[in-house]
């Protein structure tokens, strides 16, 4: 009977609901940033003022629902994002976000209203910053702000923690859609997302072509002067152009060198990915498969660290993986599983799981530009699978996103070189002058 009632209860509020949405949609249309703040202040954060009676009594009813504690954070969501995307799409209004968070952070205390109603609804709103919800509205108001001028950022007015490894979320585009959006996501945010990602990520290929462009440049000086005996390079013919990146000038030039170069036998890592395409190609058996991986992943591993501990743990692994598959024959989707699987194993397993032992290890042994090359080279034997492994570094990111940078360092250099490797094999600029210093 309870659970009969519970569900009338939860019906009866769908229309309660939809009359707010359909309230907010037509007041963020016609009215200005401020009224639309000072609206959404007065309806949910002081809980008392607001006033359209209809839409104060339709929200009063939402609130005293008996499922109010499992129905609000959803629909409370949905109201914050009309509203977000509405300004979203506007470029002088998607400021304006931070400060609609700014309102959500600064959320009253229930005790100091007098009805019970506002006391619930300051509760709840209290409450919903614990959601997954919050913390995805929290990383959009961190990426808006992060693309804001250093004296003009509010990040300041935002009650979260300063120089953590949140607030490098706007650096990586390759995280945007697992942090940012959600199964409810509506087609207009993906869409907002999908243009943030694509304009931040073009304009870190277009700093990071310059940056490299220059370097050459500044070695060709070098060597004429040199060769001149000139010790010295004027200084109006020195450009600085700045690193796009949190890696150092000798860390940078290490990467760029390991992604694009030779890395076994004379073999780039897009050689020794094709190679063994080509190699897998005339595999029978999804054993076989595996076996030829297992070579694959550990060729050109430090030979004691691999004999020590990574070679029999990672060969232990793929026999168990899909083993009721073995003497099938090799097929799309066994390789898709195989590589998704071995990202957990090297990266992360997942949220409910957070264990990264493997990885911390990896790191600690071959150092970040090498771990994430190991990575690398199993996304370039099929590109399908790079969202999965983007996936798991959200993980990581979402598991140290309050820590402060420099308590994570090995993370924030894995982010980094990620996103050279990504750029390098995915991205529309050619970085290959790199080779020329």
């Amino acid at each position: 009977m309870a659970r009969i009632q519970q569900q009338q209860t939860s019906h009866s509020t769908k229309q309660e609901q939809q009359q707010i949405y359909e309230h907010l949609l037509y007041c963020v249309k016609i009215e200005s940033s401020i009224e639309v703040l000072e609206r959404f202040n007065n309806l949910f954060i002081r809980g008392t003022g607001y006033k359209d009676s209809r839409i104060r009594t339709a929200l009063e009813r939402i609130v005293d629902a008996r499922n109010a504690e499992t129905e609000f954070p959803l629909f409370f969501n949905r109201c914050c994002h009309i509203i977000i995307n509405r300004w979203q799409m506007q470029p002088n209004l998607k400021y304006e976000i931070i400060e609609l968070l700014i309102l959500i952070e600064r959320a009253l205390p229930p005790g100091g209203a007098y009805a019970r109603t506002s006391r619930k609804l300051r509760r709840l709103v209290k409450d919903f910053q614990h959601t997954e919800y919050y913390l995805r509205i929290q990383r959009l108001a961190r990426l808006i702000d992060g693309s804001l001028e250093p004296e003009k950022r509010r990040s300041n007015r935002i009650e979260i923690i300063t120089n953590s490894v949140g607030d490098l979320i706007q650096r990586y585009p390759y995280l945007h859609q697992h942090c940012l959006l959600t199964e409810g996501s509506t087609d207009e945010f993906q869409q907002t997302v999908q243009t943030i990602q694509l304009g931040i990520q073009s304009n870190y290929e277009l700093n990071l072509s310059q940056y490299i462009t220059n370097r050459v440049r500044l070695a060709g000086l070098f060597k004429q002067y040199k060769a001149a005996n000139q010790s010295r390079i004027p200084k109006r013919l020195v450009k600085k152009v700045d690193n796009p990146t949190l890696l150092s000038d000798r860390e940078l030039d290490k990467a760029l060198r390991h992604y694009l170069g030779k890395v076994e036998q004379n073999y780039s890592y897009y050689d020794l990915a094709q190679n063994f395409l080509t190699h897998t190609s005339q595999v029978k058996t999804y054993q076989e498969f595996k076996a030829d991986l297992y070579q694959y992943i550990i060729s050109g591993l430090d030979s004691n660290y691999g004999k020590l501990h990574f070679n029999q743990e990672l060969h232990n692994y793929l026999q168990e993986t899909l083993s009721d598959f073995d003497h099938r024959e090799l097929d799309e989707f066994l390789t898709l599983r195989t590589y998704c699987q071995l990202f957990k194993f090297l990266v992360v397993d997942g949220k409910s799981s957070s264990n990264h032992e493997q990885y911390l290890n990896l790191v600690n042994h071959l150092g970040e530009v090498r771990t994430i090359g190991l990575l690398l080279k199993l996304v370039l034997l099929c590109g399908k699978v790079k969202p999965y492994l983007e996936q798991r570094f959200s993980i990581l990111f979402s598991h140290y996103e309050t820590v402060a940078e420099d308590r994570a360092p090995w993370l924030v250099k894995s982010l980094e070189n990620l996103q050279v490797a990504f750029s390098i094999h995915f991205g529309e600029a050619d970085f290959s002058l790199i080779q020329i210093i």
